[in-house]
Parts: C-alpha cells; sequence; structure tokens
C-alpha cells in the first residue's frame, strides 16, 4: 500500500513513517520544512520527501493520505484530498488499527515529563530484553531513532493530550487504549485547543475509561488534578507514587543525595535498591519512579529496572549539558510551562551546590549564578495565559533574559518588574546573545529554556564565551 503524510517531519508523524515503513509499506511524504535531522532519518529509510504543501505530490496518487493535526481546511492539500474522495486518516487512528489494536500498550501522559518518563520505559524494557516498539516524541539517545515496531508484545507510547487532525478533536491519547497507563501530572496547558482544566481532565478521564480491569493506572498521590479526574470513575487498579509518611501505599524515591544524582526506590515500604544515574532533579526521580512502576507492571522486576536506569542517556533538549567554557556551563531545556520552568531550576540549583561541595543550595545560591535565558513560545506561553505566574517561577535564577518573539502576544517587559533579580528583556535575538555573553561570570550555569531552535543560540553562546575566552 502507498501511504503518503502530510506533515511527515513532525516527530511523531516521522515516527509514523518509519513504522510504516517496518510494516512493509511505500510511504512518501511532504511538510513545509524539509531538513535535518529527520528528514535525513526519514531518507535513510528509503522514505520518499516533498518539500512545502503542493497538489502536484500526490499525482502518483496514494491509497492512503495519513493527516497530521498541524493540517488545517484550507491546506491545499488537503482540500485536494477531500475533493477526490482520496481515502484519508489520522495518524493516532493509523496506528490504533495498524499496531496498537494488537499490543500491550504502555501510554506515558501528563503535562510534563512524557518524553523523558517514556525514554526511561522503553530503555527499561530493551534492557531487559524485551524488545519492544515505541514511538516517542523527542530523540531517546539510548536508541538511534524515535519509533520502530518492535519484537515483543510491548508498545511504549509518549501520549500525548493535543488534539488529533482537523476533523477529530479529541485529544490524541484516546486512540491508544493502553493496558498500562503513566499520569505524570495534570496542568492547564495548550490554551489553543483547551478552554480551562477540566477540558482537559475531560479528555484524561476519557483515557481512563479505556483502561481494562486488569490493566494498571499510575499517578503520584498529591496531584488534585488527578484525584479530582479518578473520582469521575476508575475501574483499574492504582499504584501512586508517595511521601514518606505514606510508604506502605505506593512507591517512595528517598533521596540520598540532594540533586537526586542518587536515591533508594521503596515499594510498599520494601526496598527494591538504589538508582545512581547522570540525571539531577526531583522532577527525574518522579519520572523514574513511574517507569520503574510502569516497567514492573509488564514484568520487570524493580531491581533490573534499577539496573537499567543506571545506563539511561536523558532524551536530548531535556536538561541536556551542551558545553562548558571556561567554568560558565550551557545547559539546554525544553522547559515551556511555569511548573516545568520551576522544576528545572530547583534541579540545577541543588546540583550547583552538590558540584561545589556546598552545604546547602541556599550556601550554593550565594557563590554560584545560575542564569535563565527564556523563550516564551509554545501556543500558550504566546498568549499570556501563564504571565502571571512565570515571574515566581524563575525564582532560584540569579539572573532572567528573556526573548521578546514577534509573535508573543504580550509585553514580557512586565516580567522587569515582576522578577526578584535582575531581568533582561529584548527582541533582537544577536543583541541578546551579545548580552548574555558580556555578562556571564566564570562558574555560572546558563540554562536556555525553549521548545522550540530559539535560533541556534546553544552554540553561539558556546561560541561567543569561546571568543571571549
Amino acid at each position: 500500500m502507498h501511504l503518503h503524510i502530510l506533515g511527515i517531519c513532525g516527530t511523531f508523524m516521522g515516527g509514523i513513517a518509519a513504522i510504516a515503513k517496518q510494516l512493509g509499506h511505500r510511504v512518501s511524504g511532504c511538510d513545509a520544512n524539509v531538513y535535518p535531522p529527520m528528514s535525513t532519518q526519514l531518507e535513510q529509510l528509503g522514505i520518499e520527501l516533498k518539500q512545502g504543501y503542493l497538489v502536484e505530490h500526490l499525482d502518483d496518487e496514494p491509497d492512503l493520505v495519513i493527516i497530521g493535526n498541524a493540517m488545517a481546511r484550507g491546506n491545499v492539500m488537503v482540500e485536494h484530498v477531500l475533493d477526490r474522495n482520496i481515502p484519508y486518516i489520522s495518524g493516532p487512528q493509523w496506528l490504533l488499527e495498524n499496531v496498537l489494536k494488537d499490543r500491550w500498550v504502555l501510554a506515558v501522559s501528563g503535562t510534563h515529563g512524557k518524553t523523558t518518563t517514556s525514554s526511561m520505559l522503553t530503555w527499561i524494557l530493551e534492557y531487559a530484553h524485551m524488545k519492544p516498539g515505541f514511538l516517542i516524541g523527542g530523540v531517546p539517545q539510548n536508541f538511534d531513532c524515535s519509533a520502530r515496531l518492535g519484537d515483543a508484545p510491548f508498545f511504549v507510547i509518549e501520549a500525548d493530550e493535543y488534539d488529533t487532525a482537523f476533523f477529530d478533536k479529541r485529544s490524541k491519547f484516546v486512540h491508544y487504549r493502553p493496558r498500562t497507563l503513566v499520569i505524570n501530572n495534570m496542568e492547564f496547558d495548550h490554551a489553543d485547543i483547551f478552554n480551562d482544566l477540566s477540558d482537559i481532565q475531560r479528555q484524561f478521564h476519557h483515557l481512563i475509561r479505556m483502561v481494562p480491569s486488569n490493566g494498571l493506572v499510575i499517578h503520584p498521590q498529591n496531584e488534585h488534578a488527578i484525584a479530582e479526574t479518578l473520582t469521575q470513575g476508575c475501574w483499574t487498579p492504582v499504584e501512586v507514587s508517595t511521601d514518606q509518611e505514606h510508604l506502605a501505599q505506593g512507591w517512595h524515591a528517598e533521596k540520598l543525595i540532594a540533586d537526586g544524582s542518587e536515591f533508594n526506590v521503596r515499594f510498599k515500604g520494601e526496598l527494591q535498591g538504589t538508582v545512581k544515574w547522570s540525571l539531577i532533579g526531583d522532577f527525574n526521580v518522579d519520572n523514574g519512579l513511574m517507569a520503574i512502576a510502569a516497567a514492573r507492571h509488564a514484568g520487570v522486576p524493580a531491581h533490573v529496572a534499577i539496573d537499567a536506569l543506571a545506563e539511561f542517556v536523558n532524551t536530548k533538549r531535556r536538561l541536556e549539558l551542551r558545553g562548558e567554557v571556561n567554568g560558565i556551563r550551557i545547559f539546554d531545556d525544553f522547559a515551556h510551562h511555569p511548573t516545568a520552568i520551576s522544576k528545572t531550576l530547583a534541579g540545577l540549583r541543588a546540583n550547583v551546590a552538590v558540584k561545589n561541595g556546598e552545604q546547602s543550595s541556599v550556601s550554593a545560591k550565594q557563590t554560584h549564578r545560575i542564569v535563565a535565558v527564556l523563550e516564551p513560545r509554545s501556543n500558550t506561553m504566546k498568549s499570556g495565559v501563564h504571565k502571571d505566574t512565570l515571574a515566581a517561577s524563575l525564582n532560584e535564577a540569579d539572573a532572567v533574559y528573556v526573548f521578546q518573539g514577534d509573535k508573543v502576544q504580550w509585553s514580557v517587559e512586565a516580567l522587569i518588574a515582576d522578577c526578584q533579580q535582575p531581568c533582561y528583556v529584548n527582541d533582537n535575538l544577536n543583541e541578546f546573545i551579545e548580552q548574555i555573553i558580556s555578562d556571564s561570570q566564570e562558574g555560572d550555569t546558563i540554562v536556555v529554556m525553549s521548545n522550540g531552535g530559539f535560533g541556534g543560540i546553544h552554540d553561539k553562546l558556546l561560541a561567543g564565551l569561546t571568543k571571549r575566552k
């Protein structure tokens, strides 16, 4: 069968393309921007890529068109497909019908941590020689691809709550029908498609309704929005990650090093082992605990999962160290929501204390700076939905630099008054980068936070700091 994919260079649709090719289909596709690394990966698989959305790309008429959720009515190819009555389907629906309906699906959902936790879970199953299939919305560095069909019954998928397609406004994840469901957290996001948190909870409850009674739902205990959603009805056993006071009730992580690089894992009070890994931050400890719990449901003993995490390499762009120049570290992080920003900075603060032998994160804050560089780029951030809570999320930083992109719909300069530390705003990227370089000090930790490319700022900072040295 010849499949043509509209929007093929997105991580999710690119993963669909790779899996379709492994199933033996002829696969072609197009996108507004066909460029590496996704284009290189797809071309190496023998997938035909075409630049732009042009009707002539469909002259060799496919048997089926898979339409990505970035496609809207008015797109010339969408209109051509509809006018010519060419069969079409969404990516999530195609995945269900051709892959997931016969698999044990382990779905990782939530506002934050989906990509990282999915990558951890996939690696644990791989380490246990289970050869899972997977589709992850990022670049898992323990693998050479972000999606594969796999040889086992198990399939790990990053379960995104964003909508499915222009003709199906349900969340993508309602198509996945998981047996094992992780819900990391639940907050308001995606203001372009959801009106409020209750809209998001409604979609999550659709997902919960699909988990069978012999499945498992795993979530943190103290997440009010999750608990509230579960009260609407849950017909599946539930396991929780819990605090010190409720050890007997579920999973618990006991930090041995303040930055989260070493922690004990307990299940119902019983010690399962100690994770010693290269990751930092309480949020990664939480993600790791969720992955261990989900893997156990699929048959991997906790001690094996703990051993696997010792060899886990974090997903690209998730607090990824891009380089160090003259004692100045540059990190790249995908954080694009106040909660994620706050957790990222808290993890770095603890790491700075451990790295420099400080007695506490408070003393580290007095001697070693954390510099937050932020681009409000997600639809929600650009619309200003989080502008009133953004300053508080940056409290752990010693200096803040915010880029006023041309599509940001509110004045970022308001943050200057709201931030408790020095805050700099600029709408000229070159000037913005030069300011950061000029102000940098030996011993700084600079974290760049954006869910986009940010004009290649990471490499430009490293190059500028090297030149200054």
